[in-house]
């Protein structure tokens, strides 16, 4: 990995192997995604949430469909790589992002602690950046598909990152904690 990343990132290749990739995506293409608004514009990507439900447009959590049974083993694993229970996950968002579309600089919501982000059928880059103009530090690190990302101290709480538009269809299954 990378040694210019921030603090508290970790990456790890090849979280799945291609055989689960595939079972994955072909359940996420039955989920029934919304449109995202936010500030009175639609996002180009699409989502679905399980678990709990945050509205972009007023920042609030309220209880959503629980987590699919499909989900169950990359959660486990996933909370074993940052070594909490496994329902400390607690929230789930897949996101669907189709050629061009990314998400722009942000952390997230404060309400969310832990965050995991897997990456199914396109790869992508991911940028982080921390400070102020003639301070600022940036580092960008590219997410393989099948792969997974932990943002964790310094990474979660200090640093903004953001996605380019994506060249090729991709999906992310991101999990957060409940704070």
């Amino acid at each position: 990995m990378p040694t210019d990343v921030p603090p508290g990132f970790f990456l790890q290749p090849d979280f799945l192997d291609a055989e689960e990739e595939c079972r994955l995506i072909d359940f996420i293409e039955t989920i029934p995604f919304g449109h995202v608004r936010m500030h009175g514009v639609t996002a180009r990507r699409r989502v679905a949430q399980f678990g709990w439900r945050y509205a972009f447009e007023s920042y609030q959590l309220t209880p959503a469909a629980p987590l699919p049974p499909e989900f169950e083993a990359i959660r486990a694993r996933a909370a074993a790589l940052a070594q909490i229970e496994s329902e400390a996950f607690s929230e789930a968002l897949v996101t669907e992002y189709p050629p061009g579309a990314g998400i722009g600089w942000h952390r997230d919501a404060p309400r969310f602690g832990i965050v995991a982000g897997i990456s199914l059928a396109g790869e992508c880059r991911m940028r982080f950046q921390h400070g102020e103009a003639g301070q600022r530090q940036t580092a960008a690190i590219l997410l393989p598909r099948r792969s997974i990302y932990l943002l964790t101290g310094d990474a979660r709480s200090r640093w903004q990152h953001m996605i380019p538009g994506v060249k090729a269809l991709r999906y992310s299954i991101t999990l957060r904690t409940i704070r």
